[in-house]
């Protein structure tokens, strides 16, 4: 049940880049938004079949592969990697449909986003260190040559830098399960939350301290951050979509899997330390966003400070912070994605992003009315205005966080009215006042432009007004994780057959 999430989308890009006959990009499109959305139902099927009163992985999947390198193929779904994978699901649907009709080279194009789809989803589901590896290298690839080929003026700049820094994280996530597969004297790459309980603190304070690193670059932390905003800047809007998205929270998901999951003694030596990180993160994306011009600039610096939260959240190691770090995923996920489709129709439609030339977009006549409309719902889910995923996320995290780090949660609680004031700022400029003369008569945007944006628009305040449909799923395996159950891959076909 597991696999088809990971080699149907492979088969889809060998079918798509490779078969015989010419594929006009048009029927490049339609292929591949069929065979996404029939991934992202698969999805929902097993989310109907999760059992979420269970704390434990479900759907496993084992099975040999190179024993003499101690890897086996091990998957398997807990309440951790369900939520993102539902949204990876449905932010790869809403990439393909927003993506140009005409792209450029669309077979390679529509490969590369099915094996980005892959990679992704196979490191949700890993289950075995070596494993997780291979898929955490394997989205890089096809990233690198969607910012590369399809992305802006500086492109070539941006894939480099991001492929350097990627590749660091790589290195250092590697070198950090070697190392705990080598002092711990294990055979294999199995996942074991109990693994590394008998190494000596200094020992596990040291791998944990290279997982840190390597996540920090993946998320990105400060003063890991600057490939983000160049990569944002330069990619195109469905690639933005994902990078923000889903990319992101890859690093924070191995904070919490390989991090707190694995190192938990050591992890509360840290965790002083990295809740005085997220504050860092969180001020400096917020103040560096309200010093942009560009709109798409502005948005990647606020990931930034946005994905401080969560990481304060994982440092404070509540049972209701780290479900509020689960939930700040989604609704980050959910919420810049929206955000980046906005700018991306902007960008569209006026031909700019720079706050210092276009103004008046909400003119009923001649702008952008339903564009700016939900703009405006979007900074507000982003500032945390309540009815919006975005408030209960935030609320969960610093509510589950003052009692362990009062301070830093106040502080970081300063980047919320930031993200207010630097939103406030775009939305003026924007969409407010008299149509700049340099954007008038802008061309009709039509409703294929602004599906995927209401789509979004409806899940954050569905998720926001109901936010209980989204954390039921992940509070048995978050509150397992803090009581350092022993977390072991069950093989089964069904929840049912677990109990």
């Amino acid at each position: 049940m597991l696999s088809a999430l990971i080699w149907v989308p492979i088969l889809a890009a060998a079918v798509i880049g490779f078969w015989p006959t010419a594929i006009t990009p048009a029927r490049s499109r339609q292929l591949a938004l069929v065979i996404a959305g029939g991934l992202f139902i698969w999805t929902l099927i097993l989310l109907s079949k999760f059992d979420a009163g269970a704390a434990g992985f479900q759907f496993g999947e084992s099975m040999p592969w190179i024993e003499a390198l101690g890897l086996t193929y091990n998957l398997g779904m807990d309440g951790l990697s369900l939520p993102l994978i539902v949204l990876n699901g449905l932010l790869t649907c809403i990439a393909i449909y927003s993506s140009d009709e005409d792209v450029q080279r669309p077979r390679f194009y529509y490969a590369l986003l099915f094996l980005l789809n892959a990679g992704v989803v196979g490191a949700f589901l890993a289950q075995d260190l070596l494993l997780f590896f291979l898929f955490y290298e394997l989205e890089l690839i096809p990233l690198y040559f969607l910012i590369a080929i399809w992305g802006g003026q500086r492109r070539g700049y941006a894939a480099i830098k991001f492929l350097i820094y990627t590749a660091i994280s790589g290195i250092l996530v590697l070198a950090s399960f070697l190392g705990l597969v080598w002092f711990t004297g294990a055979s294999t790459f199995a996942y074991n939350s109990q693994l590394a309980q008998a190494l000596p603190l200094g020992t596990q304070m040291l791998l944990l301290g290279g997982i840190l690193l390597a996540f920090g670059i993946k998320i990105p932390l400060v003063p890991f951050h600057t490939w983000l905003p160049d990569a944002h800047v330069e990619a195109s809007t469905p690639i933005s979509v994902l990078l923000a998205g889903v990319l992101l929270k890859l690093g924070t998901y191995g904070l919490l899997r390989f991090g707190l999951g694995l190192f938990p003694d050591a992890w509360a030596a840290w965790a002083p330390w990295l809740a005085s990180w997220a504050v860092v993160s969180v001020l400096y994306g917020a103040f560096s966003a309200i010093a942009q011009t560009d709109m798409k600039k502005m948005v990647a610096y606020s990931s930034i400070g946005h994905m401080g939260y969560i990481l304060l959240a994982c440092a404070a190691a509540t049972p209701l912070s780290v479900l509020g770090a689960v939930f700040q995923m989604i609704s980050h996920g959910l919420i810049s994605a929206l955000l980046f489709l906005l700018v991306g129709v902007v960008y569209k439609k006026a031909g700019s992003r720079d706050l210092t030339i276009i103004e008046g977009l909400l003119n009923p006549e001649r702008g952008l009315p339903m564009i700016g409309s939900l703009m405006v719902l979007g900074v507000m889910a982003s500032a945390g205005i309540p009815g919006m995923v975005g408030f209960i996320a935030e609320f969960i995290v610093f509510r589950g966080s003052f009692p362990v780090f009062p301070v830093q949660t106040l502080l970081a609680m300063v980047g919320t009215g930031l993200t207010a004031v630097y939103f406030l700022l775009l939305t003026n400029r924007a969409f407010f006042g008299r149509l700049s003369q340099r954007v008038i008569n802008l061309p009709q945007v039509r409703w294929s432009d602004r599906t995927p944006a209401i789509i979004l628009t409806v899940v954050i305040v569905v998720l926001g007004m109901q936010p209980s449909w989204m954390v039921r799923w992940s509070e048995a395996t978050t509150t397992a994780m803090l009581n350092k159950a022993p977390v072991t891959l069950t093989l089964s076909a069904t929840p049912e057959s677990q109990k």
